[in-house]
This record gives C-alpha cells, sequence and structure tokens, in this order.
C-alpha cells in the first residue's frame, strides 16, 4: 500500500510538471504569436508536448499565470513601456469616445498586453449605428465583427465589434446596450465579473506606471 501511495504521488506530481509546461508553451504562443484565444494556445501548446490527456490541459488561470511569468522572464526591459504606451493609447481613445461611457478591459488593463495585444474597450449606446456614424464623422475606418460574451453559466450573446488601428495601436471596440454597464459579462479566465475600468480608474493606472517607468529609467 505504501509503494502505491508512492507512486501515485509521484505520477500527481508529473501530471503538475506537465500542465505546467502546457501553460508555459501556451503563453509563448500568445506572447510571441498572436494567438489570442486561451483554448485553442493550450491545444496547440499540449499537441507540442504529447500531452494527451485532458488531465494535462491547464486551466484559463494557469495560462494567465504562465504568460505573466513568460513576460518577467522575457520582455522584463520591455513589457512596462510597452503596457504605459498602451494604456495612454486608451486613455486618449476613452476622451475620444466618452459619450459612450467606455470601459477598459483585457490585456491592456490585468497587464498581459504584449506585442499583439489590442485596446479593448466596451462602448455604451442605444444602438451600434451611433457609434459608427461617430466614427464615419470623423472620417475612421474600421471593420465589422462580432464578439461572444456571456452574463452567466447559461446564457451567451453575441454583440457587434469594430476593430481599427490608429498610430499603430490596434483597438477593439465591443458595442453594448446601455442596461450591460451595470452588469460585466463573465471572464474567459475565472468565470467571475470581467474587471472593468473606467477613465477614472484608468488615470489611478497610469500614474502608477508612469512613477514605475520613472524609476526604472533611473536605474
Amino acid at each position: 500500500m505504501r509503494t502505491r501511495s508512492i507512486v501515485s504521488g509521484n505520477g500527481g506530481r508529473r501530471q503538475r510538471e506537465l500542465r505546467w509546461r502546457v501553460a508555459l508553451e501556451a503563453a509563448r504562443l500568445i506572447s510571441e504569436h498572436g494567438i489570442r484565444d486561451y483554448q485553442q494556445a493550450k491545444r496547440k501548446a499540449a499537441e507540442r508536448l504529447h500531452a494527451l490527456d485532458e488531465a494535462s490541459l491547464p486551466k484559463n488561470r494557469e495560462i494567465e499565470d504562465a504568460l505573466r511569468e513568460h513576460q518577467r522572464l522575457f520582455n522584463a526591459h520591455t513589457h512596462g513601456a510597452r503596457l504605459l504606451r498602451l494604456r495612454r493609447a486608451a486613455a486618449r481613445a476613452m476622451d475620444f469616445l466618452s459619450r459612450f461611457e467606455p470601459r477598459l478591459v483585457g490585456p491592456v488593463l490585468d497587464g498581459t498586453a504584449d506585442l499583439h495585444s489590442a485596446v479593448c474597450l466596451h462602448l455604451f449606446c442605444d444602438t451600434p449605428e451611433q457609434v459608427l456614424v461617430f466614427l464615419d464623422e470623423h472620417a475612421i475606418a474600421y471593420g465589422e465583427s462580432t464578439h461572444r460574451l456571456r452574463f452567466s453559466t447559461e446564457q451567451q450573446r453575441e454583440f457587434p465589434a469594430l476593430v481599427l488601428s490608429h498610430e499603430d495601436v490596434a483597438f477593439d471596440l465591443t458595442l453594448l446596450p446601455h442596461d450591460a454597464i451595470r452588469q460585466a459579462p463573465l471572464d474567459r479566465v475565472n468565470s467571475r465579473p470581467m474587471q472593468r475600468a473606467t477613465r477614472a480608474m484608468l488615470e489611478d493606472l497610469l500614474a502608477t506606471d508612469e512613477t514605475l517607468q520613472r524609476l526604472s529609467i533611473a536605474t
């Protein structure tokens, strides 16, 4: 019995190690190849590492932890400046789109943004056409898409989205009805209400970022 317990313990440790290796490879694919879908990244990583057992696939939270570790190890000298640049771009966009009560979401907010990350904003309007007309009036070109968001484990809805680029920064705008401002959709990582930041909250983040960047340059 004792021998079986030791073997079982070793097997569990090996599986945890394999899960972490898959998570790290998925993080590398996300950071270096621009794969934004965690499911796609983990499946590709599992194939490369021959991790065919479903139990060897990491949870989204593990991939996010691995992504932060990857950035700490490989992008430590550039990540802070890049994140600050994207957050400044987000602030300018939120000022420009202020009539639609924008909220910042995604990697630029949570700090995992990389070379391939877009500034993701939720905009709130009576109809999507209001945003389209506003962009047309300012001669801003955009592409149209859709995003599927979950507001509960049972409820999923598709919403119109716009993709555009300005000053070499990509923007991803999800157009939501006004009542969605009171209930955030569920996060893909932990299934909790998505983290969202107002313009004032972003200003606080920027103040911290700018202080850290000055300290980094000084050292």
